[in-house]
């Protein structure tokens, strides 16, 4: 084979690439016009921020604890990407941070706020997201036994 022959050969593969990218154009198209006709494109949930809470419990004369939850570091809490942030134990008392919460802000379940929290409990933060839709818990703990 000479190479006048291998230049002027007008056989080539660009049909079948042609057709490649064709189907591939149109199988991405019918997955975006199906996202949106089916509503798959309005349902972006709002994230949980990353924040992080140090728990401190003080034990009462009853044997109950105080429960503190205090904001040490991580993403500021506020109105843009929150809707509720509550301290709450799993034998029910709660009480709800003020927003924003940042670095330093605690909530605090006592008598006077909330209620004390039984020994072996178990305690959390929990993140609202502004619509309500998503909760997530950014911390846990438990009260000593």
């Amino acid at each position: 084979m000479n190479l006048k022959q291998l230049i002027d050969d007008d056989r080539a593969v660009s049909p079948v690439i042609g057709v490649i990218l064709m189907v591939a154009i149109t199988v991405i198209l019918a997955a975006v016009i199906g996202s949106f006709v089916l509503g798959l494109g309005n349902s972006v949930q709002q994230t949980a921020p990353n924040a992080n809470f140090q728990f401190d419990y003080s034990e009462t004369n009853g044997g109950d604890y105080n429960v503190t939850a205090t904001h040490t570091g991580g993403s500021t809490l506020n109105d843009q990407n929150t809707g509720l942030v509550s301290l709450n134990a799993s034998d029910g008392p709660s009480k709800a941070f003020d927003l924003p919460v940042t670095a330093g802000t605690s909530a605090n379940l006592s008598t006077n706020y909330g209620g004390n929290v039984s020994a072996g409990t178990t305690v959390r933060v929990l993140w609202t997201s502004q619509n309500g839709e998503t909760s997530q818990a950014l911390a846990t703990g438990e009260t000593p036994s």
